[in-house]
């Protein structure tokens, strides 16, 4: 299975590095079962429009191995995202961006799976290849993009959306996430398991707005957002209402859930279970507490309500993911023992 990243001027070297590694890893896992002289299931090259090397955001060189061919026979594209704050300036190297689209619709006809991550969602919506898909994004970007590709059914919330061979990813670290799930299209869902566990990579995490809550301002400069975010968290025990919090803001409901999916691309509600499902999976992988325990930690009475909620976000009751973690750690501490981890 061919896999190539197509790479720009500013990107992020580990948008590079760190799905190279994820790929690798599981060829060394397939190599186990198959034993040696086995073809490793995955391979890969690194390319750029000149076929020259390109200079990371970070000011690193990223080798490559030679040119973009839309021809070219590949299994999967995996476009890397440009670091790009303003992303204007971005779009406008328009004969980068022409190039870099035309190969990708080229190579959607010809049957390969296109994934992208981050910034690099508007080079696939460009192409006019979200059109009418379902598509995410960073989700500080979620009301540009939106702005930009009307005909593009954005779910910021979300850290992976997949249709129609095209793969989605949401911030910057989800090409982890994306590559995980390469692997699986690729190589099969059991090989990818294994590489998750053994690279600690968490495919249960389905949603990253309540990353949002870890950076100033929240990175979307609506203050009243902002000011409701810092609420959420610090009352996060309470079983308060959004009519509560819009009180305490001096707004509407109305609103306040207008602006909150103008900033982040969802609704309070829908951001306030996102945040209190996050914090009550850091509680449950720490292992202290009971359920019943976190779920009062988390605002909610009714353990219940709590556990379907959980079940619906994440996939896995509390319990179970409770229990996936544990397993994790001394499958890590056994890997890294080996120098694999």
């Amino acid at each position: 299975m061919i896999i190539r990243f197509w790479v720009c001027d500013g990107t992020l070297s580990s948008g590079v590095a760190g799905p190279v590694d994820v790929f690798a890893v599981a060829n060394m896992l397939a190599a186990k079962r198959t034993g040696p002289g086995g073809r490793p299931p995955l391979r890969w090259s690194v390319e750029s429009l000149d076929g020259r090397p390109v200079q990371s955001a970070s000011g690193q060189m990223i080798a490559v191995d030679g040119r973009i061919n839309p021809e070219a026979p590949a299994n999967a594209i995996l476009v890397t995202a440009p670091y790009a704050p303003d992303i204007d300036k971005f779009l406008e190297r328009r004969e980068e961006v022409a190039a870099l689209t035309r190969a990708l619709r080229r190579q959607h006809e010809r049957g390969a799976v296109l994934a992208s991550y981050c910034t690099g969602n508007y080079l696939l919506a460009e192409a006019g290849l979200l059109n009418e898909r379902p598509a995410t994004t960073h989700w500080a970007k979620a009301r540009d993009f939106s702005r930009r590709y009307p005909r593009v059914a954005l779910r910021a919330q979300e850290i992976l959306t997949e249709q129609d061979g095209i793969l989605s990813g949401g911030s910057v670290t989800s090409y982890l996430t994306l590559a995980i799930r390469l692997v699986g299209r690729l190589s099969g869902a059991e090989l990818a398991a294994a590489t998750a566990r053994m690279l600690l990579i968490d495919t249960n995490r389905v949603l990253q707005a309540p990353f949002a809550t870890l950076i100033e301002e929240h990175g979307h400069g609506d203050r009243l957002v902002a000011r409701a975010q810092r609420r959420m968290a610090a009352t996060i025990q309470q079983a308060s209402s959004l009519s509560e919090l819009a009180t305490h803001l001096a707004v509407s409901e109305r609103t306040l859930n207008r602006r909150f999916k103008q900033a982040i691309g969802i609704g309070p509600l829908e951001y306030l279970q996102a945040l209190r499902v996050e914090i009550a999976k850091q509680l449950l992988e720490a292992g202290t507490l009971s359920i019943d325990e976190i779920c009062l930690r988390v605002g909610y009475a009714d353990s219940s309500t709590f556990r379907a909620l959980f079940k619906r976000l994440v996939g896995h009751s509390p319990r179970e993911y409770q229990r996936w973690s544990q397993q994790l750690r001394p499958q890590c501490n056994a890997a890294t023992e080996n120098a694999v981890c």
